[in-house]
């Protein structure tokens, strides 16, 4: 028989002074209780209990595996009612990675408010632009950017679109002009940003849907997109920059966004976790936290309802890709 279940019948038992009033507390039969007494004797190799037909007393061993047990039963009930709340108050250290510009301008700025929101959530944010291994490394959930997250185990849910915006200061356009169809930027240095399988090929789309393909080149290539989004400031070149990076310039100026008539691939922003089933409620308290800052329009798009509405003749200025693959895109 369970040796947990014995030790609480026998502790009702023993609390009720009878095998009958401890099988109606338990909502047992008799015949049950009295098995599980004898089991855990059995099993112990002592006498618990001694019965007569008019009383029941406890013996020097069942006494003291009695305080013991009911010492055992109460630190057990501690720890359900703890792992318990772990799923239904948000408490305890929350370990989350995050790229980094994205977690320096996108979420530093909102954790006072999320710890006065959750007092009890302590959080070890760490930012890299790796990919880590959530699991193995010990994180709880990480944001991720991405067009098409693998698939795995994870949990993935989107937070917010991550758009991408070709741009350049206002002196570089001014000095050399702007780009009016994707084929120009052949004539522009353009940056490349390294950890993008799309550096050197550019893809746009038209109103018309029509994909156009350009490879670029320029003097200068990163692995950081903040050293490029400087570069451009300073009139470096033109820059394939997602919205989040470059938003606050484009609001204030600072940069120029060019090509408006023509999408770019979007992106999505993902926070991702372990396992959807029992999420404690401090990871569940942070995503919604981040959904609810972001949104299906974040507010580093806001200067995008400035732009006048894409023209419909800008396929008719723009020759077409023929062929993805031939144009040199990575799938």
């Amino acid at each position: 028989m369970d040796s947990l279940t014995s030790m609480k019948v026998y502790c009702a038992v023993v609390e009720s002074a009878s095998f009958a009033a401890a099988a109606r507390r338990m909502k047992l039969s008799r015949a049950v209780v009295t098995k599980h007494v004898a089991a855990l004797e059995d099993r112990l190799h002592v006498r618990l209990l001694e019965r007569t037909t008019r009383k029941l007393s406890v013996t020097e061993a069942g006494g003291r595996y009695y305080e013991r047990a009911v010492q055992i039963l109460a630190e057990l009930e501690d720890a359900e009612r703890e792992a318990q709340q772990a799923t239904a108050v948000p408490r305890g250290t929350l370990r989350v990675s995050v790229p980094h510009h994205f977690g320096t301008a996108h979420i530093a700025p909102f954790l006072a408010e999320f710890r006065r929101r959750y007092p009890e959530v302590e959080l070890d944010i760490s930012l890299s632009d790796r990919y880590v291994d959530l699991i193995e490394e010990g994180f709880d959930l990480a944001v991720r950017i991405s067009d098409a997250l693998a698939e795995s185990s994870l949990v993935a849910r989107r937070l917010a679109p991550c758009r991408f915006v070709v741009c350049g200061s206002p002196a570089y356009f001014k000095r050399h002009g702007e780009p009016r169809v994707p084929d120009d930027l052949a004539r522009h240095p353009c940056l490349g940003y390294t950890l993008s399988p799309r550096e050197r090929s550019w893809v746009f789309v038209c109103a018309q849907n029509q994909r156009h393909v350009v490879n670029v080149s320029g003097p200068l290539r990163s692995n950081s997109g903040d050293l490029l989004r400087v570069s451009a400031l300073n009139g470096v070149g033109v820059m394939l920059l997602p919205t989040f990076l470059a938003g606050s310039d484009l609001e204030s100026g600072r940069l120029q966004a060019v090509l408006t008539d023509y999408r770019v691939h979007e992106h999505g922003i993902y926070a991702v976790y372990p396992s959807r089933k029992h999420l404690s409620a401090k990871v569940k308290a942070f995503i919604d936290f981040l959904a609810e800052k972001y949104g299906p329009e974040p507010y580093w798009d806001e200067w995008v309802r400035t732009l006048p509405a894409p023209s419909k003749d800008a396929c008719a200025a723009a020759p077409a890709a023929a062929d993805p693959a031939e144009a040199g895109l990575v799938s």
